[in-house]
């Protein structure tokens, strides 16, 4: 090998700087371009990191509200089943006349206590499961709460005011777990309109 070859040599290795551009020694400031490209991209990740964490922050928002959804409406199927339960122990106090509940001694007074305080009881643990038992008697008629059976002709009345209940209604939290059924109100002959003066 002769000298020249390894100056030629040598040469093939040294980078070639760009026509009409200086050759950047080690530790020279970046161009403004690459400045503009790493300026961007980190917007970008900056603008990315920031969508994450709001997507995070929704996420665990709607998590916690699924677990409460979940804690208070779990009990629903097995609170509607209840309903039933409820409403034969109200049918059964329902059929004993007024007049022989209040004058009951003995086995039949016992009878009568212990369907009532069984009542009682019913309703206080479905409360403590977040089920409310809904009495829209004298109450405005709302097509969330109650569902019309029929209505009632009453002048006395406000029309569309719950005058009967059929059955009771329950909710459980915000939700209705069986609407009321009630009679309505159909209130007596509107006013007459006054005729406008001319």
């Amino acid at each position: 090998m002769t000298p020249n070859d390894t100056e030629n040599a040598a040469r093939a290795y040294e980078p070639e700087a760009a026509e009409g551009a200086p050759a950047s020694a080690p530790g020279a400031a970046p161009t403004a371009d690459a400045l503009a490209a790493l300026e961007a991209e980190k917007l970008d990740l900056k603008d990315k990191l920031l969508r994450t964490l709001a997507d995070m922050e929704n996420l665990r928002r709607r998590t916690e509200r699924e677990v409460t959804d979940a804690r208070t409406y779990a009990v629903t199927n097995f609170a509607r089943d209840m309903l039933n339960a409820a409403d034969n122990v109200r049918r059964a106090l329902e059929s004993v006349p007024a007049d022989a509940r209040a004058s009951a001694e003995g086995p039949l007074k016992a009878l009568v206590d212990g369907i009532e305080l069984t009542e009682r009881d019913l309703l206080k643990t479905l409360e403590r499961h977040g089920v409310k038992r809904v009495d829209p008697q004298g109450q405005r008629f709302d097509p969330n709460l109650h569902q019309a059976m029929f209505e009632v002709p009453n002048p006395d009345v406000t029309s569309g005011t719950v005058v009967q209940v059929v059955q009771s209604g329950y909710v459980i939290g915000d939700r209705v777990l069986r609407p009321a059924l009630v009679g309505v109100a159909k209130g007596g002959p509107k006013a007459e309109a006054k005729p406008a003066e001319g």
